[in-house]
């Protein structure tokens, strides 16, 4: 996989937002089936920055429904929490 299947988006929440003003933090959507060092390499590849930890965790798509009588299912998806070095930081806007 290249780093650009591995890092699917960069998630923009209010408590991402703290997460990266208070330490450093940012929360990344992540291919299923990657590993932490690829998500590393990954972001450090695509926003030149020094990744000093990777955090992650599968999330269980929700229950979701739409004008039918018959309930779907939002895809399941792996969130990343990566801790940059100090001073380092990735430009959203």
């Amino acid at each position: 996989m290249n780093a650009f299947e591995i890092i699917k988006t960069v998630r923009l929440t209010e408590k991402g937002t703290r997460q990266s003003e208070k330490y450093n933090q940012y929360t990344i959507v992540a291919d299923r089936l990657a590993t932490k060092p690829q998500i590393r390499q990954a972001v450090q590849e695509l926003f030149k920055v020094k990744v000093v930890r990777v955090n992650t965790l599968n999330v269980r798509g929700k229950a979701r429904r739409k004008r039918t009588s018959q309930a779907g299912k939002a895809s399941d998806w792996k969130k990343a929490i990566v801790t940059l070095k100090e001073g380092d930081k990735i430009v959203l806007t």
